[in-house]
């Protein structure tokens, strides 16, 4: 999409997120190029078939085109804004709804500091130790509080509202992509979390094998 700062007939400052013309043709061509390598990379390659390319790709595709459907990234958007609406943790800008359609998002324009700018935020006093602790507190309460997070969570969609450095908040742009854990993955990433914590490494690594999220070594150590 591309994204542009508007003002409406009533005065307010809004960004206007618009979907590029043709887009979605243009990426079914490209995805179908890198589905064959994929394909070709995993029959050429005996090592390549743990890495599960076609269902990376497969799985990547999905995500892109539901990013084209500005319906369900607003949706996204406000559920997140509903999640955080009484926490001083993280601010979501608000979604003007009745001006949104499929291939363009209306919301609230909002005023921070990206949050790689760490010169700019360094000069205005921010206390990164409170942020940091907000950021931590943050990630933990979209997964195991909400099970509803923020799946994209790059520089680029994160910013940090400073009129009080001392006590700063995050802003969070972009909810096109959002994520949610069953029970058992919830579970198992909490145990991870813990472990790491208690730098008890060979439990990260059986978790590990227990969860699937690799295969058993002949020797964990």
């Amino acid at each position: 999409a591309q994204v542009h700062a508007a003002q409406l007939l009533d005065g307010s400052q809004v960004v206007i997120k618009i979907v590029r013309p043709g887009i979605r043709a243009q990426i079914a061509a490209d995805m179908a190029l890198i589905r064959t390598l994929a394909q070709r990379i995993q029959d050429a390659i005996p090592d390549a078939g743990r890495l599960h390319l076609p269902a990376v790709v497969a799985d990547h595709e999905r995500v892109l085109l539901n990013e084209l459907d500005m319906f369900a990234e607003a949706r996204k958007q406000i559920q997140m804004r509903r999640n955080f609406a009484e926490s001083d943790l993280l601010y979501v800008p608000r979604v003007h709804g009745e001006l949104t359609r499929e291939r363009m998002l209306v919301m609230e324009r909002v005023y921070g500091v990206p949050i790689g700018e760490v010169e700019t935020l360094r000069a205005a006093n921010v206390d990164f130790q409170v942020l940091a602790h907000k950021g931590v507190e943050t990630f933990f309460t979209q997964v195991f509080e909400h099970n509803f997070f923020h799946a994209d969570m790059h520089p680029g969609n994160i910013q940090v509202d400073i009129p009080d450095p001392r006590n700063p908040s995050y802003i969070a742009l972009d909810c096109a992509i959002v994520g949610s854990l069953d029970r058992q993955d919830i579970d198992y990433l909490a145990q991870n979390i813990l472990a790491f914590f208690n730098r008890d490494y060979r439990r990260v690594v059986d978790l590990h094998f227990r969860a699937g999220w690799m295969p058993a070594a002949p020797d964990a150590d």
